[in-house]
């Protein structure tokens, strides 16, 4: 007897151990209050020391820091999973990686492999921290998979290693701290933050991940598309649409032609799970498809760019916050149908519900790992295997031009004549013949490119270097010539690049390199356009400028492939020996830090105002008695120094400037991004905001201030507006050391002493709807966006005539101008219903001066432009001469979230007094 119940004993003696092995502290004895406990926040503070500490007891859990933030706080990922699975996890890693690159595995090691492996799922919160649903969520989730020891718990933690991540550690610390400073408990608000909760760019930390400018854009890119690429990411966000609790997946169209199948109908099947869980728990008020707003078109999103790497990439978007608050009646909202089955009714809702949502939501997409382990690890191969087939074979991706262009041929054809099948295959009633499918999709010239190449010899190749870099942030296969070679005739030289299409993240290299289509989308025929979810065209080779050979068939060379994640540099520097000074290329983007080192270190360094030894207008020269500090500056800006043959005839030397850059209270994104533009490229500047401004006397502290995309109140040409007052925080609601950013541009205070600024030589820059200032100036200068009505007046175009969301626009320059110094004649721009200008009679008097304009009536390049014939002739970038100073206009997006390197010099290159 004793004996048999020995094995009895033993089972149940282990069943306890291993209830007590995971005897992890909650958060209540942690924090001292329940995860989504209303009115109570915690900071990061508080949260890293709970992770270090049930890290420390729970043998689920691997805390890793993936880097350091911008205010050099870690950011950690924890890695949850069983135990057996911990002593395995670089097997599990490889299998990952491996499955999600799809190089080289056979069928049959693809299904070994499917097996041996466990699903990785990608968990996240915080990425904006006033939505702090998400870092609490987070919490509370580790802590349960890490704690509980059910059957379903158990079964994921056997099948699924999950990578925990926080997004943003430094927003998360302001956000609570922000949050708790009010001893009373009803007047907490995360709201009236005085600073962005990213050290720079605030919300638009989600509008990074193809370019990967911040540091914890990088920390998470390297785990997502280099070091994991998990097959599912679940990306946490707030606010769900009015009278809703959630929208989540499955989105609403379009979604990006490029895309495998397979990702779109794993997002369904990944939705399915979710809402079918909440239903099952009584959870009303899910939302999805055109319930939402939310599409899968953009790139660039933490979870947006993972679809162009085959991974089922989720959004959730929640309500709530520790302050409890009503759903709101929407009766468009209570009646269900496809887009939400079960409706929530009004009703009070509080923090904790929006947590218990949250977990049920991850323990769903887990669930659905665990079940599924074989088919999401076999899917992201075999979307992986489909993507590098197309790219050794003629495709053509199905975009809606080459649809216009179809039903434009047979309307062209039929016109005056009846349809005739005769000679067609397969052509039925209904239908179309067939000839015009084969006109478009075998035409040679229209099919998929094999690969591009990224020349050596490019005017500007460092910054192809840092687009190659962005590549590479990204997880791309990148081949490098380790010689000269040659494709159709041309010669390239070495250290050149090729980013063949025959690999697993597709999609990627072609969105990065070719221009995007989307479709003409409006609420009915006829009717307003619907607005993208963010941009509707970004093409990264075109905003930076680089040049780029598309390769329609196959090729080979002397390449080496480069090794996944590893970023180049360029060349070492070696400054030749001259006694008639040195010359430095006006092309070079990478000119401008070097140029401001020197300036620092009080060189002498001049601009050439003509052409000079080869090198365009504005080249730079540095006197031969700058070649030391020439030689010590180039070992880290590498930039290309010609000797001299003789000093340039016609020379004008560069003079730093006192820099201010507009920013308003609680943080322009805008202004962030150039705020940390101007940091990387070594210009000094200060903040400036409204109340200085309104004080006057800018010129005994300024040279420039620049304006950019705000700040600038709208205008009519009947007057200001009345919609310029932001809104604003009472001064006694707030600390006392951020109450001087508080305040707006106004036209009665601030105008008048921005005007006097310039007239006593002071230099304004404006890009984006800060160009309105234009207006507030009484420069010469109409919107050139209206029409004559029939009335006989002039009035706006409406949104039925035309629109154009973010897209990329081609643009003229005049080379003349020295704003266009180092730039092309035709340059690419970020246009984001930017404004439009056309100049008056007096213009010429008043000697205003067209920096760039459209000079055709299709200036398309990526995205979507209806009307877009509307836009010839119109002015987007000028200068006026007012008094002593000078006024610059730039109207598109020339520093767009710090990726439109294409278009910076029209900000860099006035950035100099020159005398």
């Amino acid at each position: 007897m004793f004996k048999r119940l020995i094995p009895i004993i033993l089972i149940q003696l282990g069943m306890v151990i291993g209830v007590m092995a995971q005897s992890v502290t909650s958060p209540k004895e942690h924090f001292g209050y329940d995860v989504g406990t209303d009115y109570e926040l915690f900071n990061f503070t508080q949260t890293e020391a709970y992770f270090k500490k049930i890290a420390g007891e729970s043998d689920r859990i691997k805390l890793e820091s993936i880097g350091k933030t911008a205010e050099g706080r870690e950011q950690y990922m924890l890695i949850v999973t069983s135990p057996e699975n911990h002593t395995k996890l670089e097997r599990y890693k490889e299998i990952s990686t491996a499955m999600a690159r799809a190089e080289g595995l056979s069928e049959e090691q693809a299904r070994a492999m499917s097996k041996e492996g466990k699903s990785v799922v990608w968990i996240d919160g915080g990425l904006h921290s006033t939505e702090v649903v998400g870092t609490h969520q987070l919490i509370e989730t580790i802590y349960q998979i890490s704690s509980r020891t059910d059957e379903e718990t158990m079964n994921i933690l056997d099948n699924v290693v999950i990578l925990f991540v926080h997004a943003n550690p430094d927003g998360q610390e302001l956000v609570s701290d922000w949050y708790m400073r009010n001893s009373d408990t009803t007047k907490r608000t995360t709201s009236g933050l005085p600073v962005l909760y990213q050290k720079y760019i605030g919300h638009d930390n989600n509008r990074d991940f193809y370019i990967q400018n911040m540091v914890e854009s990088q920390n998470m890119g390297y785990q997502l598309f280099v070091e994991w690429i998990p097959q599912i990411m679940y990306n946490h966000h707030q606010r769900g649409p009015a009278g809703s609790v959630l929208a989540g997946p499955p989105y609403r169209d379009p979604f990006n032609y490029l895309f495998e199948p397979l990702m779109v109908t794993g997002i369904d099947a990944v939705g399915a799970a979710m809402y079918n869980r909440l239903i099952t728990e009584d959870k009303p008020g899910f939302t999805r498809m055109t319930g939402s707003t939310f599409s899968v078109w953009y790139n660039g999103g933490l979870r947006t760019t993972t679809h162009y790497h085959n991974m089922i990439g989720i959004l959730t978007e929640i309500i709530g916050g520790p302050s409890p608050e009503e759903v709101p009646l929407v009766p468009s909202r209570l009646l269900p149908n496809s887009d939400t089955p079960y409706p929530v009714t009004p009703q009070k809702w509080h923090f904790r519900q929006s947590i218990d949502y949250s977990v049920s939501l991850n323990y769903a997409l887990l669930d659905y790992a665990a079940r599924n382990k074989d088919h999401v690890l076999y899917n992201i191969y075999s979307m992986g295997r489909s993507a590098i087939n197309k790219g050794k074979m003629d495709n053509w991706t199905p975009f809606p031009k080459k649809i216009e262009e179809i039903n434009a041929a047979y309307k062209a054809d039929m016109a005056g004549k009846k349809p005739s099948g005769s000679g067609d295959r397969g052509f039925s009633r209904g239908g179309i013949p067939t000839k015009y499918y084969d006109s478009i999709y075998q035409q040679p010239s229209k099919r998929d490119p094999r690969a591009y190449i990224v020349s050596a010899d490019q005017a500007d190749f460092g910054t192809a270097v840092k687009y190659i870099n962005a590549l590479i942030k990204t997880g791309i296969k990148i081949e490098k010539a380790n010689a000269d070679f040659q494709v159709m005739g041309k010669t390239y030289p070495k250290n050149s690049y090729i980013v063949k299409t025959d690999q697993a993240f597709r999609a990627h290299v072609i969105d990065m390199f070719d221009p995007q289509d989307y479709p003409n989308d409006f609420e009915y025929p006829g009717g307003p356009p619907i607005r993208p979810y963010d941009a509707a065209g970004w093409t990264l080779a075109y905003q930076m400028g680089v040049e780029v050979d598309r390769i329609l068939d196959p090729l080979d060379g002397p390449f080496e492939t480069l090794t996944y994640g590893v970023l180049e540099e360029l060349p070492p520097v070696a400054i030749p020996d001259s006694k008639s000074g040195y010359l430095i290329s006006s092309s070079l983007n990478e000119a401008f830090p070097l140029v401001n080192a020197l300036l620092k270190d009080k060189a002498q360094v001049f601009r050439s105002p003509t052409a000079v030894e080869g090198l365009p207008a504005g080249s730079y020269y540095i006197p031969a008695k700058e070649a030391a500090k020439l030689k010590e500056l180039t070992k880290d800006i590498r930039v290309p120094i010609v000797a001299a043959k003789g000093k340039p005839a016609e020379l004008i030397e560069l003079k730093k400037q006192r820099i201010a850059l507009y920013d308003s209270y609680g943080g322009s994104m805008p202004s962030g991004w150039v705020r940390w533009m101007l940091e990387q490229n070594g210009y000094d500047f200060e903040l400036i905001f409204a109340k200085e401004i309104d004080a006057g006397n800018l010129n005994k502290k300024y040279d420039m201030i620049l304006f950019i995309s705000g700040g600038i109140p709208a205008y009519k040409e009947s007057g200001p507006t009345n919609n310029y007052y932001g809104r604003q925080p009472d001064a006694a609601d707030i600390p006392e050391e951020f109450r001087y950013r508080l305040g707006t541009i106004t036209p009665e205070k601030s105008i008048p002493q921005l005007k006097l600024f310039i007239e006593n030589g002071g230099k304004v820059l404006t890009v984006g709807n800060s160009a309105s200032l234009a207006y507030h100036l009484d420069l010469p200068v109409k919107d050139g966006l209206t029409e004559i009505n029939k009335e006989g007046k002039e009035e706006k175009l409406s949104g039925e005539k035309y629109y154009v969301p973010g897209s990329v626009l081609r643009s003229k320059t005049d080379p003349a101008n020295p704003s266009n110094w180092g730039m092309r004649e035709h340059v690419d721009v970020m246009f984001n219903n930017s404004m439009v200008f056309k100049m008056k009679p007096e213009a010429d008097i008043q000697q205003l001066k067209v920096v760039a304009w459209f000079d055709s009536a299709t200036p398309l390049k990526s995205g979507w432009a209806w009307g877009q014939s509307y836009l010839e002739d119109g002015v987007i970038a000028f200068t006026a001469p007012i008094g002593k100073g000078q006024l610059m206009v730039f109207t598109p997006e020339i520093t767009f979230r710090a990726q439109s390197h294409g278009t910076f010099k029209w900000l860099f290159n006035n950035l100099y007094g020159m005398n």
